[in-house]
């Protein structure tokens, strides 16, 4: 936190701030939480005692959740687009830069400055939130008081398992592809976990479900993706990334009484071509929103990896068209609590939002069908293909403006 405050002192001076502040994206991705230095003081009377609503404290770390509300701090994180508004009681203008790195959203940068700023001014704001974020990117692996922030609800030991097997960054953006997932989870972790990995002239995603709930599934998707992990990074084939996920989690089975094994789709884009090969372990087909017809890939099924240490792999080819989407989802989706969703209907109709924003409204329908206790994890991966590896990339502070969803009035 010291590396910020360092910068948001500099930015003070700069801009002729009369405040500055930096509000991280909360874990729920349905809020911003502005993070604070408040220092003990000697005298008990300098230091303040009332929280402020949504506030909670440890040591001198103050941390403050502000709901979204589809107000500016929400546009900004939505529309990536740094908004100004004018605050007449204060007599200042509060200026709001959204903190991104490859489309991932980190914060808002907020500014309180005495005047009106212009296009210039805006425009170096806008760099100097996108290079916030590698601030924070660099200087929250040595530290947890960042996840704190992040953090509006207590975490189960699953669930602590659970986030550490998530990418880093739920969204990455690059010329051909707009990628995000989302995970939300059961009050009994069921063991989802999604995973990708952009390589020079490739990219690598799966989406994994283990079976049953608490740390045991957490444990089986531990020992999956591992498999899948290691696999990748010596450099093997698709297929062989699949035998030896499906050996390790068979010898991990071997040594319980119950049975075990995850469903999966694993699979690897031809960034430069669009051809998509796809591993089905026994899971949900995946969506293809193409033009605006919806329709489930008809892919070979076999069986889920860990059932069987013999089981044998083979993947189909899906050929991507620029302007495709493509959505997987496990069964979390469709489970009875949430089968009131037509996901279809709801699919098609955030077609033209980015796909940090699809995700998160469709773990929001299945939320509310559910009444917020959803029997199995919910897990999305959103991939927006644009076809375009060869060309440089538009983007504007960490964010491609083009491909940002719209304002909500």
């Amino acid at each position: 936190m010291a590396a910020v405050e360092a910068v948001a002192r500099e930015l003070g001076v700069a801009f002729g701030a009369v405040a500055v502040s930096f509000l991280i994206t909360d874990l729920s991705g349905r809020a911003l939480v502005r993070l604070a230095h408040v220092p003990l003081s000697a005298d008990p009377a300098a230091t303040p005692d009332a929280l402020a609503r949504g506030e909670r404290r440890e040591d001198e770390e103050s941390a403050t959740v502000l709901p979204f509300d589809g107000g500016p701090h929400e546009q900004a994180v939505r529309t990536q687009t740094i908004q100004v508004v004018r605050a007449d009681a204060e007599a200042t203008w509060s200026v709001l830069a959204p903190v991104t790195e490859r489309g991932e959203s980190v914060g808002v940068l907020e500014l309180q400055l005495p005047e009106e700023p212009d296009r210039d001014v805006l425009a170096e704001i806008g760099r100097v939130a996108h290079l916030l974020a590698f601030v924070i990117i660099a200087n929250r692996r040595h530290t947890d008081l960042y996840e704190w922030g992040q953090r509006s609800r207590d975490f189960t030991l699953s669930a602590e398992i659970q986030q550490r097997l998530l990418p880093e960054a739920r969204t990455c953006e690059a010329a051909a592809f707009t990628l995000a997932g989302w995970l939300e989870p059961a009050a009994s972790i069921g063991g989802d976990t999604f995973d990708y990995s952009l390589a020079r002239d490739s990219l690598h995603l799966s989406l994994t479900d283990a079976m049953g709930h608490g740390v045991e599934a957490a444990l089986t998707a531990s020992v999956c993706l591992a498999g899948l992990r290691g696999a990748r990074r010596r450099g093997l084939t698709l297929l062989d990334q699949a035998r030896e996920s499906n050996a390790a989690v068979s010898e991990h089975a071997s040594h319980r009484s119950d049975e075990d094994f995850v469903t999966g789709l694993i699979g690897r884009i031809d960034l430069g071509s669009g051809s998509l090969e796809i591993v089905n372990a026994g899971h949900v087909a995946p969506y293809l929103l193409r033009g605006g017809d919806l329709m489930t890939l008809d892919l070979r099924v076999d069986l889920p990896l860990g059932m069987f240490a013999t089981s044998t792999y083979a993947a189909s080819v899906v050929q991507l068209e620029p302007g495709d989407r493509l959505l997987l989802v496990t069964d979390g989706m469709l489970e009875r609590n949430v089968a009131s969703v037509d996901l279809p209907s709801a699919i098609r109709e955030g077609q033209d939002l980015h796909p940090r924003e699809v995700v998160r409204a469709l773990a929001d329908h299945a939320l509310v069908a559910a009444g917020h206790a959803l029997e199995d994890d919910a897990t999305l991966l959103c991939l927006d293909w644009h076809g375009l590896h060869d060309e440089a990339r538009g983007s504007v502070s960490g964010a491609e403006p083009s491909r940002a969803s719209p304002g909500t009035g």
